[in-house]
């Protein structure tokens, strides 16, 4: 998703109680950085405007959640997002994290130390082009890189209306180790998750009469 530069997002990041400005300094001790470090840990990759993420993280106040995405204009978003969602709950937002970071180099911010119990992968770019398809967060060269980092039988939630990506996630998932437990093909009619939040591209995408494909794979202990 494109988005304009907004002067504002990075004094607003670096002045923030829940941004990480470094996070190659933070490697192997993510769970350190929490109020409550003996929580569980899960990520989400390409964080966007923050909306899913702050209504998951204030409802699962007994999971830390870490999101990144690569722009700080929309990391600017997702931390106002992320405030507003907890302040109308009149909580402080001690169990979530964001910082700015390039997801293909993953492994220079996390490793096995870090524990990560699940992986959330909304709408990311399906990159159609056959020498551009490396890039998905789903290709078997990313998923490799995930393994270095998740617990065994840790999974990864997985939604997209782009039914190519999501046939080829399949067989990425497969070849790399990972049981697909649920998936299916029209999100809206089947759901698969045992409570759906719903993204902005997941709004606009079903108003439009697009089908969501969604699924859950775990990592074979």
């Amino acid at each position: 998703m494109r988005i304009r530069y907004k002067k504002w997002a990075r004094p607003e990041l670096e002045a923030s109680k829940f941004y990480i400005d470094e996070p190659e300094k933070i490697k192997g001790n993510w769970k350190k950085q929490y109020a409550d470090p003996n929580k569980p840990l899960h990520l989400e990759l390409g964080c966007g405007k923050g909306q899913f993420i702050a209504k998951l993280a204030l409802e699962n106040q007994n999971i830390n959640y870490l999101a990144i995405d690569l722009v700080d204009a929309m990391l600017g978003l997702a931390k106002r997002n992320i405030e507003q969602t907890y302040q109308e709950a009149h909580i402080e937002p001690q169990n979530i994290l964001i910082t700015r970071f390039d997801i293909e180099r993953i492994l220079l911010i996390l490793d096995r130390q870090d524990e990560i119990e699940r992986i959330y992968i909304n709408f990311c770019n399906p990159w159609p082009r056959g020498k551009h398809r490396k890039k998905r967060l789903t290709h078997s060269i990313q998923l490799e890189k995930y393994k270095q980092f998740l617990k065994p039988n840790s999974q990864i939630y997985f939604k997209t209306d782009d039914d190519e990506l999501f046939k080829s996630s399949l067989i990425y998932l497969q070849e790399s180790g990972f049981e697909i437990e649920k998936k299916t093909y029209n999100l809206q009619q089947d759901p698969i998750f045992e409570k759906n939040i719903e993204t902005e591209h997941e709004k606009m995408f079903s108003e439009q009469g697009i089908p969501i494909k969604a699924l859950i794979a775990k990592l074979k202990s």
